[in-house]
């Protein structure tokens, strides 16, 4: 029976939860976001109408409803709803809790959703333990992982799971979320009257890039820090409730490789905006300016080349600068460099040069060394006096026809951007030299 103040305590408790907890949906349909696996006939719901719902992996960024999706599921499926950090937890509290779920389902049916935060963080001996039971079905795995599931979960979990792919919210969405706690009187704010301005929301949604739970919060300190004043959120309010954002970056997975990705190919496609935005994402991300300085190096030669030979001589530059004057300077320096690779004319002719001749050397025949142009104290050219080598200075234009590989090959065509069109003339120039003798 319950006691005279349970009610009280209750109310107690759910006071003391931050916004973002109470304001979690009941229901798959006040679920917001990820229409794309979850909206009516797409797969996750399909697979809940069919109740064949096997072991999944929700895989994305913070905030965008993970742990809220799998606790639906659990009410929604009528299954008892287990949750592990795998952080925190030992391959003997993950075999209690398997232990639990077999009992469960052999006394009375009862199905079990184990939910696995953080499951990249469980090493592969924990992964491997939950490979019996989750393929027998003696529990519902869902594990929710921010890194590439491909990359951080050993393969046999991997293909026993259907992954689905969490993107961050749309702003839209996270308006919704807010303008719902706004006016919900029993777990969200609308209890405390207060105004919220329209372009305040908005600044809410847009700011916390898809991630509801921070909007939320930032909400609620917002129409708390007024209730003792003029009971007005303005965008000014707004401004002052939120920190600072906190860059979502995994700095050894997908979003370093896909920051790294995008930053080269605005540099290689003259967006020198682009790269600069990308450039500032990195670096107020925490990556190391060193690996970015790298980057910006290999571009230099890699799609710059002779089209402008100084990019690589500002590019080295701009690395040993980075490495002597640190953060937070460098990122000065690092977004001239930048900026300079962005606006020179481009070239990959030196790159494909070397790559066709590396092609060469692995499947054909490697060129013996022309005899006239061998070491003078080698045995070959000692035994073999035929022909001399031509000094090319010597010749008027500083250059003689002259057989360098033995084979008539051309692995470097210079374009007509840049300083390569020189070099291009000049190449043909010295061709035409070679047609006349």
């Amino acid at each position: 029976m319950p006691g005279l103040f349970d009610q009280q305590e209750a109310d107690n408790l759910r006071d003391a939860e931050p916004l973002a907890a109470r304001m979690r949906p009941r229901s798959l349909e006040e679920f917001v976001g990820q229409t794309h696996f979850l909206g009516d006939g797409k797969l996750l719901r399909r697979m809940l109408a069919a109740d064949r719902l096997g072991s999944v992996l929700f895989y994305g960024p913070p905030g965008t409803g993970k742990t809220t999706l799998a606790k639906l599921i659990a009410r929604q499926t009528k299954s008892n709803f287990v949750t592990i950090n795998a952080a925190a937890s030992s391959v003997k509290e993950l075999r209690a809790e398997l232990e639990t779920a077999r009992r469960n389902l052999k006394s009375g049916g009862t199905r079990t959703v184990l939910f696995i935060d953080e499951l990249h963080r469980f090493n592969k001996a924990q992964q491997d333990v939950l490979l019996p039971d989750v393929e027998t079905g003696v529990v519902t795995l869902i594990g929710a992982t921010t890194a590439n599931p491909f990359f951080s979960l050993v393969a046999p979990l991997v293909s026993r799971s259907q992954i689905f792919e969490f993107q961050s919210l749309a702003a839209e969405d996270v308006a919704k979320v807010l303008r719902r706690a706004l006016t919900d009187k029993e777990n969200g704010l609308a209890k405390h009257k207060v105004q919220v301005d329209d372009d305040a929301i908005a600044f809410l949604a847009d700011i916390s890039e898809g991630d509801a739970r921070r909007a939320l919060s930032a909400l609620e300190i917002a129409v708390l820090s007024v209730l003792e004043t003029d009971q007005h959120v303005t965008v000014d309010v707004a401004q002052e409730s939120i920190q600072k954002k906190a860059i979502y970056y995994d700095g050894t997975g997908d979003e370093h490789y896909d920051a790294a990705s995008v930053f080269i190919k605005s540099m290689r496609g003259g967006d020198p905006d682009a790269a600069v935005y990308w450039l500032a994402r990195m670096l107020e991300a925490g990556e190391d300016p060193r690996f970015i300085a790298r980057r910006i190096v290999i571009l230099a030669s890699e799609d710059i080349g002779n089209a402008d030979p100084q990019a690589l001589v500002v590019a080295n530059a701009a690395a040993q600068a980075t490495e002597f004057v640190g953060l937070p300077e460098c990122r000065i320096i690092l977004s001239h460099a930048v900026c300079y690779m962005a606006t020179a004319p481009k070239s990959n002719a030196a790159y494909m040069a070397i790559n066709e001749a590396q092609q060469d050397i692995k499947h054909q025949r490697v060129l013996p060394v022309p005899m006239t142009l061998r070491d003078k104290n080698s045995s070959g050219r000692r035994l073999n006096q035929d022909g001399q080598y031509i000094y090319p200075h010597n010749a008027a234009e500083g250059y003689v026809d002259q057989d360098y590989l033995g084979v008539d090959k051309t692995y470097y065509t210079p374009t007509n951007r840049g300083y390569e069109a020189e070099i291009q003339k000049r190449l043909a120039h010295w061709r035409s030299l070679q047609d006349k003798e």
